[in-house]
């Protein structure tokens, strides 16, 4: 079931004139006056008002988006114009239109045999989880519609990237945003879906004390817009979503059990994933929508994010450029060294799979509850925890190169210095059963990390079992914590 992705990717003048002239009120009998009674200067007043009035009405006309010619780019008639939120990258991409409905649907559409596969809109179709996610559904023979904005937190070229590798195994990825109430309305309308695995979200623990706002806009107002579309559709899909390990914020019960405290965060995105399980809560008990919520922990492999530990130590110690790794400042025995519970991300995919597989069917219709729906929590992780000095190790090794490393305290930041998981839930209610360890799953990351971005260290590793070379991008510095 694991994702087969390697290889590059390829007028207010009108008004301020009739605000201008003071108006004069009078008081008139209610009952209506002969003809011969209306003194002309009355008259005149009231066909002055009329005239300024039927022009400001044909000024707004006129001057109203909505009245573009058919032709015009900002023609709602047209479906043509393009929808970009706040952070994407500029792009001609455009929704909406006979063709655009025929590639959302043949995306959508089951290729089963037996014609009995899921529907999927993927959110975050371009994400590093939601790629894999897509490619897999797909290679089973499942629809999958892809939906992302390919906004700039980081490299949009990777993303664009993954999107490459989807379109050559038939998924499309609509060019949009999460929060487009009207879009999502639109892809509802064209395709029945059965399922959505809701994948787009702002990530990262640090980024939310530079734009806090991303996170709400996307984590919070993202989420409640899909969430109103699927309860006005019909039919109503199951939705799988992404929430995070980092809900379990400040609690010191190891393994985190998805019946463990979660009402205090360390960081904004972890309290935005926790609102967001929240209004998952009120959708499933108003509108009887069947809701399932994933607790990722610290996800790694080919195509990641490259703002994680792995990603970003792998490229700077190619560069010969020092990594910080954190330690933590306090707590028990098990938390002097900052430590993680890395997952695989076809272990994670599997996760994702058997959740879709087992969600159970919404219950509303037309809007409306018809009766309890399924609401379920999992933890998605693999259950061994291990040291960021320990994945430093591993990297060493692996690249040939020896790592420049600073140890520092961890700063208050909304990091938190250990994750484990309980997945006993999940490995009984869904099959899950992790099976890739830190090294076999770092091996395979490397090794698409060089072919990616280091072509010719890549050979040169391969051909002489040594080298070492210069990661083609990449930012000054590094630190350790992965989320």
């Amino acid at each position: 079931m694991a994702p087969q992705l390697t290889g590059a990717p390829g007028s207010a003048a009108a008004a301020g004139g009739a605000a201008a002239v003071k108006p004069q009120f009078h008081h008139y009998h209610h009952h209506r006056l002969p003809a011969r009674h209306h003194h002309p200067s009355l008259l005149s007043k009231l066909a002055f008002w009329s005239v300024c009035s039927l022009s400001l009405l044909l000024a707004f006309i006129l001057l109203s988006p909505s009245a573009a010619p058919a032709s015009s780019s900002s023609s709602r008639a047209s479906t043509d114009s393009p929808r970009r939120s706040l952070h994407a990258t500029p792009s001609s991409a455009t929704w909406g239109g006979a063709a655009w409905e025929k590639k959302v649907r043949a995306s959508a559409r089951v290729r089963r045999a037996n014609g009995r596969g899921l529907s999927v809109l993927v959110t975050g179709a371009a994400g590093f989880v939601g790629c894999h996610a897509a490619a897999a559904l797909r290679r089973r023979g499942d629809g999958v519609l892809g939906l992302d904005n390919f906004n700039d937190y980081y490299d949009p070229a990777l993303k664009r990237g993954r999107a490459a590798l989807l379109a050559r195994s038939g998924v499309y990825v609509v060019d949009g945003d999460i929060a487009d109430a009207e879009l999502l309305a639109k892809l509802f309308d064209v395709v029945p879906f059965t399922h959505v695995l809701h994948l787009a979200a702002q990530a990262g623990v640090r980024h939310a004390l530079v734009d806090p706002m991303s996170y709400v806009r996307a984590n919070v107002a993202g989420l409640v817009a899909l969430l109103e579309a699927a309860r006005a559709a019909d039919p109503q899909p199951a939705i799988v979503w992404a929430s995070s390990s980092s809900v379990y914020g400040l609690n010191s019960h190891v393994p985190f059990s998805e019946h463990d405290r979660t009402d205090r965060p360390a960081s904004l995105y972890a309290a935005t994933k926790k609102a967001g399980e929240e209004i998952a809560h009120v959708y499933n008990h108003i509108y009887g929508l069947s809701l399932t919520a994933l607790r990722f922990f610290t996800v790694y492999g080919p195509w990641g994010r490259p703002d994680m530990a792995y990603f970003f130590f792998t490229r700077d110690i190619l560069a010969g450029r020092p990594i910080t790794v954190y330690e933590s400042s306090g707590g028990g025995a098990h938390q002097t060294t900052i430590s993680r519970d890395f997952t695989y991300i076809d272990d994670i995919v599997k996760g994702c799979v058997g959740a879709l597989d087992t969600a159970g069917r919404s219950t509303g219709s037309g809007g409306k509850k018809r009766g309890p729906a399924p609401f379920r929590t999992y933890n998605l992780g693999n259950t061994s925890p291990v040291p960021v000095t320990q994945l430093v190790d591993l990297l060493e090794k692996m690249l040939k190169v020896k790592a420049v490393r600073r140890i520092v305290k961890m700063p208050r930041n909304g990091d938190v210095p250990y994750t484990h998981a309980n997945i006993s839930l999940a490995q009984r209610e869904l099959g899950y059963r992790p099976s890739t360890d830190l090294q076999t799953g770092l091996k395979k990351f490397v090794r698409w990390y060089l072919e990616y971005y280091n072509p010719e260290l890549a050979v040169k590793q391969k051909q002489h079992g040594s080298g070492n070379g210069k990661a083609s991008r990449g930012r000054n510095g590094s630190t350790s914590s992965a989320r």
